[in-house]
């Protein structure tokens, strides 16, 4: 599916002759791409919102989470299955238990499951269970998960690394086309930088310029991207407006008992407050 993109009137002559992007360049498909989340398109006029805990850690806590967020507008159920955690010691996930459960909250639902894929031995369960694979920050530049994810047919769902340029993502997208899937959703999650005042550093010059250099869907995640609760509403207006074609919020009805960040997770009020806020802005610029 494509659309007509209203990020460029035309392929600049610097891009155009990029050879480092075969396939994911923007002169590959000046029109852009829309990607297909079992019937959810990502990229198209509407602003989608992807949502859902961190981790799942319970059916109770899962359930509770995909019934609000779906309630609030969201289009897509995101959930962690499968943990990388910076300490070995923090909960890692309940890994195929995890993908049990969110396919019971995709059957309820009916909202589509995007969860991450941390290792190539992993993918045919991850597969089983879900419409949408995750790459996350820490495996963007694992090139055999994405040669591997390059061979299968699921949408996928790009994140940038935390010290990753552009460049690099579009490289990474580039390793994944390269396997024949082209299905991807570039996802700008923050960087890290010498600010410490939040979790990451939200590039939100990457939403332009990725649209501009690709014809990749680009989604933001305010979520990770500051590392406060707080902060996530305002930043996702301003992805909103800058262009994103989406948003990646994490949400838990109880985030003081989260095992898996908590402080950046709204409650479902937030979130249904803050899907209510986006509508104004998504129709200031031209999207729903």
């Amino acid at each position: 599916m494509s659309r007509q993109s209203n990020v460029l009137d035309s392929c600049p002559s610097e891009i155009a002759t990029d050879l480092s992007l075969r396939l994911a360049c923007r002169k590959a498909r000046p029109e852009g791409t829309v990607v297909d989340v079992s019937g959810i398109p990502v990229g198209g006029a509407e602003v989608v919102v992807l949502a859902g805990p961190c981790a799942v850690e319970s059916e109770e806590q899962l359930m509770a989470t995909a019934r609000a967020v779906k309630a609030a507008g969201a289009k897509v159920l995101r959930g962690g299955a499968y943990k990388p955690r910076t300490s070995p010691y923090s909960f890692h996930g309940l890994r195929e238990e995890g993908l049990k459960l969110l396919a019971q909250a995709r059957a309820e639902t009916g909202l589509p499951v995007v969860t991450e894929v941390m290792d190539a031995r992993h993918l045919d369960t991850v597969c089983r269970y879900t419409d949408m694979l995750q790459v996350g920050s820490r495996n963007m530049q694992n090139f055999t998960l994405l040669e591997e994810v390059g061979r299968v047919k699921r949408p996928v769902l790009l994140k940038r690394g935390m010290s990753a340029t552009i460049e690099e993502l579009l490289q990474a997208a580039e390793y994944v086309m390269k396997g024949g899937n082209h299905e991807i959703v570039l996802c700008e999650r923050g960087i890290r930088t010498f600010e410490t005042s939040t979790r990451n550093t939200l590039d939100l010059n990457a939403v332009p310029m990725l649209k501009r250099r690709s014809h990749l869907p680009v989604i933001v995640d305010p979520s990770h991207g500051t590392g406060h609760s707080w902060m996530v509403p305002p930043l996702a207006r301003a992805a909103v407006a800058v262009g994103a074609d989406g948003l990646l919020v994490e949400v838990h009805c109880k985030p003081h008992e989260a095992l898996s960040d908590g402080e950046q997770s709204l409650t479902p009020d937030r979130f249904e407050l803050m899907m209510h806020e986006l509508k104004a802005v998504a129709v200031a610029v031209g999207r729903r």
